[in-house]
């Protein structure tokens, strides 16, 4: 598929990373000389240097592409280069935007009044999956397939666990085949796609796909207890500061601390059932009094990664149950586990995956990649006449360092066996690693 990506910031750097792995080809369109250059030094892709709002610049590219996704930090030029890449032929065109107002449902002007058939609010997203580890206080990821129907949750094993030192063969023997499947382990920054015959230890970060009946079950398996929160600090009163706090505030009592005085004040006004602090979240001092100690869940969320993350290990070691940091530098992602941080969220990471989900949409049903975690979890729609139905699994070659995680077949959740067979129309769930990628598409096409 021909793409092209408007922006060569963080998140239009990270997403045409991400695709020419899947052998996309990316053109890339960015006005400032030095992001340009960086682009073009570091990525498989034709980076043009030039303003996304150049209509003589985008007739020229666009008759040739796909997908228009305009990714740069400003709305405006997202929408109007939208605007332009539609006038100028694009098929489809997606726009990363942060004013909320855009996607209200009262907002005058629908999507395609500005020429966008797809809009991504990474703030948003970002404040959705931290709502989501909340209120499932034991994870460190959690992502929801088929509408909830299924969930891909991440656990640090704790050394009570009753999983640890068995093959996991003989412990799917121990429990009856339970509606779960350990699909990847991420131990000491590796990640490993597991066989009947690995063994788990502690201090692995366990990631399976599970039914939600069977959650709270597993979460006990791995040694740990599902936390209740009632009162929760949040550093940051951004936009992700504010989606979290709009979205818990009327069931938990919520605390914001914000260094800037002016958005202090500013969000105090809208955050009606939300206590709004004004100070430095690195403060020993300040934390203390404001009760830091009393919280059930600290969540950093500021634009500044080393502040979101020295102050949650500051916060872990006031032993909070619950702790969960915005890291956004993606060389940051793979050490997090290793110094002992908790749940990690990555903006960049989880809008790349909304955008490769509208990308995607013909051939695959969903895609997530996990901060920190190599792998990435592909929810695939069997074909008439695909390989990978051919015969049962067991029968099937299937890749090295991939594994089929679960099937849905007519609002049916299955866990897959050696004698599973896909049918036409199942949607099949694989937990690959990039070099598996490739290999695993080829049994769906």
């Amino acid at each position: 598929m021909d793409i092209l990506i408007l922006g060569a910031g963080d998140i239009g750097f990270q997403l045409a990373k991400r695709l020419s792995l899947d052998q996309h080809n990316i053109t890339i369109i960015e006005l400032d000389p030095k992001k340009a250059r960086h682009a073009s030094e570091q990525l498989d892709a034709h980076v043009v240097e030039g303003s996304a709002t150049s209509y003589t610049l985008l007739k020229d590219i666009v008759t040739n592409v796909d997908v228009v996704a305009a990714m740069t930090s400003n709305d405006e030029v997202n929408l109007i280069g939208c605007q332009l890449a539609k006038k100028a032929g694009s098929a489809f065109t997606m726009a990363r935007v942060r004013n909320p107002e855009y996607t209200l449902a009262n907002f005058p002007l629908k999507p395609e009044d500005l020429g966008v058939d797809a809009m991504i609010h990474p703030e948003k997203e970002t404040a959705d999956a931290i709502v989501r580890l909340i209120r499932q206080s034991s994870a460190t990821q959690l992502i929801e397939f088929e509408k909830g129907k299924v969930q891909l949750v991440g656990v640090r094993l704790e050394s009570n666990s009753e999983l640890l030192n068995r093959p996991l063969a003989k412990l799917t023997l121990e429990y009856g085949d339970p509606p779960m499947r350990i699909v990847a382990i991420n131990r000491m920054q590796d990640t490993i796609i597991p066989t009947g015959n690995d063994e788990l230890i502690p201090g692995d970060q366990v990631f399976a796909v599970c039914h939600p009946d069977y959650l709270s079950e597993f979460i006990k398996q791995t040694g740990k207890q599902d936390t209740r929160i009632e009162d929760i600090m949040i550093l940051g009163g951004g936009l992700i500061g504010q989606f979290v706090a709009k979205s818990l505030g009327k069931e938990m009592n919520v605390k914001i601390i914000e260094s800037n005085l002016a958005k202090s004040e500013e969000i105090a006004d809208v955050l009606q059932h939300t206590l709004i602090i004004h100070g430095d979240g690195t403060d020993y001092d300040l934390l203390a009094q404001e009760g830091v100690v009393d919280m059930d869940a600290f969540i950093a969320v500021t634009g500044d990664d080393e502040t979101n993350i020295i102050s949650t290990l500051l916060v872990r070691h006031m032993k909070i149950p619950r702790t969960i940091a915005l890291v956004n530098k993606v060389v940051y992602l793979p050490i997090t586990t290793t110094i002992g941080m908790d749940a990690v969220v990555s903006k960049q990471l989880l809008t790349v995956n909304a955008v490769l989900g509208f990308i995607q949409r013909q051939e695959v049903a969903a895609i997530a990649s996990l901060p920190g975690v190599e792998g990435q979890a592909i929810e695939y729609i069997a074909g008439e006449g695909d390989k990978i139905t051919k015969n049962a699994l067991r029968k099937v070659k299937f890749p090295r360092h991939s594994i089929v995680a679960a099937v849905f077949r007519n609002e049916e959740l299955i866990i897959p066996k050696g004698d599973t067979h896909i049918r036409p129309g199942d949607r099949v769930l694989v937990f690959l690693l990039p070099q598996a990628l490739g290999k695993v598409e080829k049994l769906f096409k």
